[in-house]
């Protein structure tokens, strides 16, 4: 994939929760929400302090994260659906 985001901005591919519940109960796509968890795809070169400085990202490429329910703006690339949002968006790396 030949794309770089700028800046401090994260490309992340929702990863699909489980179509059942711990009790065996079948989810229909409609009752679905959005997952809020995700794979980093590919990061920006990171943010730069008021000196000019540069703050390295916190996450890498390859990292599963959670991320907040409304959080980025969600594009189409090379026909995946994707999102892009802030570093300041995620919530915290799944270890």
């Amino acid at each position: 994939m030949a794309f770089t985001p700028l800046h401090d901005r994260v490309l992340v591919r929702r990863v699909e929760s489980d179509e059942k519940t711990k009790g065996g109960l079948i989810i229909p796509d409609s009752a679905k929400e959005k997952p809020a968890e995700g794979e980093v795809i590919a990061v920006g070169e990171g943010a730069r302090k008021d000196s000019g400085e540069l703050i390295a990202p916190a996450v890498s490429a390859g990292d599963r994260i959670l991320f907040g329910k409304w959080s980025g703006t969600e594009i189409t690339l090379d026909g995946e659906e994707l999102l892009i949002m802030k570093e300041s968006d995620i919530l915290g790396i799944i270890a």
